[in-house]
């Protein structure tokens, strides 16, 4: 459910920390914090901010979309999950979409389609259509991305098929269409043993062996599934 000015005016305590000053204190507490746990927490508390339109000014004040974002080429996978799932609850807003776009959020997204973890994959797939405009489309739907989609359009896990689907269908011409089918039968039939990577101007490397199942309890970094924040304004 979304906020609105009066509710958190009602909701807010006297004398408690207003909005602004709690997301800076969480901020401030992930740049300090030497704990790999505290941060996976601070950063989960962060993304389910993003869920409501109420903070985005706050987040762009505080540079936490370029903090996002930073997460991406992290090597501790649950950093990623939760950069990828705050910006994917963001990135429908045009003033953050604008954000992304000109700090070459494409490019550092689709770098996560190389992920095997199947909550980045999820997210990261519907960030890139949040991100679809007349100008950033031909890059989101370049024939490495393409090619990437087609073959988790074949995945054994529905969510990934069916997102992936999604986006061939809905964000793609019927040539595109065409051509992401006969990359994915070129790679299909290549020699396993040699490199996985895509000829492609970004080189996403396709991860090894099968698309990703589904995993047994499935966890996506959605605002029902990142860890609660248990104290703040409300």
């Amino acid at each position: 459910m979304f906020s609105s000015w009066d509710h958190l005016a009602h909701k807010t305590p006297t004398g408690s920390l207003n909005r602004l000053e709690f997301l800076q204190q969480l901020v401030t507490e992930f740049q300090t914090s030497q704990e790999q746990e505290s941060q996976e927490q601070v950063l989960a508390n962060l993304a389910n901010f993003a869920y409501d339109p109420i903070n985005y000014e706050y987040m762009r004040q505080l540079n936490i979309i370029d903090l996002f974002l930073d997460m991406l080429s992290e090597p501790n996978e649950t950093l990623v999950v939760f950069g990828i799932g705050g910006i994917c609850n963001l990135a429908l807003d045009k003033k953050n979409k604008e954000h992304i776009l000109a700090n070459d959020g494409i490019q550092q997204v689709v770098q996560c389609l190389s992920s095997t973890n199947e909550d980045i994959i999820l997210s990261t797939i519907t960030t890139l259509m949040f991100l679809v405009t007349p100008v950033s489309k031909p890059d989101i739907t370049a024939p490495h991305v393409l090619m990437c989609m087609e073959r988790f359009s074949h995945s054994p896990s529905k969510r990934i098929s069916n997102v992936a689907s999604v986006f061939l269908q809905d964000y793609c011409t019927k040539d595109q269409q065409l051509q992401a089918r006969q990359l994915y039968e070129n790679e299909s039939s290549a020699d396993t043993t040699s490199s996985h990577n895509i000829p492609s101007p970004t080189n996403i490397p396709l991860p090894s062996g099968p698309p990703p199942e589904s995993s047994a309890s499935p966890k996506d970094p959605s605002p029902s599934d990142i860890v609660p924040i248990s104290e703040g304004p409300t």
